[in-house]
């Protein structure tokens, strides 16, 4: 039976492969410190060039991949694995992926337009892919927000693109649209110029543009007054909470009144 010579698989086995793993590790672990460093760098500069916040967020972590992707092909490289038919298989596998995952790669190329073009930014309250709330974040396929009553809703990015945003942060200022009505027998007259009253008592009403306090339709069972403010974007609810609380208010007070919608309905008796 032959000896075991461990001197001789020490020198041509476990020597070298250990010295390779070793190599290998540091490699790894030192180019992973060094991405560390390089992209802290980077998102320390653009942030203090005043770049977005969130385009920052979305370049560095795409950076950071990219680099840690180099380290590990290198630390293979060291372990004698030819990283040229590895780069190659990622590429198939990456395809293969791809197709399998067409989804979320429609989510990646929308987030990719989202951060480029920037419909919003962090903390704007939009309306976007049947959500409502204010941006909390733009990831590579989700974008996070959060919702009037503190609901954390994630949202795909192809969601979002794919359909109409509406940004109300986008703007200083606002239009309030309201509409009271009242009855055919009040005096229009006088509703009038209590609703432009209420309108010029508050002082979060702009002076220009002008308010519009005008009659608008003679429905069924109302008559309906539009009564629409301009004020800035963050007096928007209070304005036409305010407002609306105060039109009932000074009505109830004129003896204006606000009709139930109703029908007349006539029965004719047959002889």
């Amino acid at each position: 039976m032959e000896s075991f010579d461990i001197p001789t698989l020490m020198n041509d086995f476990v020597l070298p492969w250990g010295l390779k793993i070793l190599f290998a590790l540091i490699i790894f672990y030192l180019g992973r410190f060094i991405v560390g460093f390089i992209v802290k760098s980077i998102n320390k500069v653009l942030l203090g060039r005043g770049m977005d916040e969130i385009l920052v967020t979305f370049l560095v972590s795409i950076i950071r991949w990219v680099l840690l992707l180099f380290v590990i092909v290198a630390a293979l490289s060291q372990l004698g694995i030819d990283t040229t038919s590895l780069v190659a298989l990622l590429g198939a596998a990456g395809l293969a992926i791809g197709l399998s995952l067409q989804g979320s790669l429609s989510n990646f190329a929308s987030g990719v337009m989202l951060i480029i073009f920037r419909p919003f930014t962090k903390g704007d309250v939009v309306e976007a892919g049947g959500a409502t709330g204010v941006v909390d974040s733009i990831s590579i396929f989700t974008t996070t927000m959060t919702t009037p009553d503190n609901k954390e809703v994630i949202v795909p990015n192809g969601a979002i693109l794919s359909n109409n945003i509406t940004n109300y942060s986008a703007r200083d200022t606002r239009r309030v649209d309201m509409v009271f009505g009242i009855s055919y027998e009040d005096d229009i007259r006088k509703t009038k110029a209590l609703l432009e009253q209420i309108i010029t008592a508050d002082d979060r009403v702009l002076k220009d543009p002008a308010p519009v306090v005008a009659l608008s339709e003679l429905a069924d069972s109302s008559v309906n007054f539009v009564v629409r403010p301009w004020v800035d974007a963050a007096d928007y609810w209070g304005v036409m909470w305010d407002t609306t609380e105060a039109v009932k208010l000074k009505f109830d007070e004129a003896g204006i009144s606000i009709p139930y919608p109703q029908m007349d309905v006539h029965v004719e008796k047959s002889e």
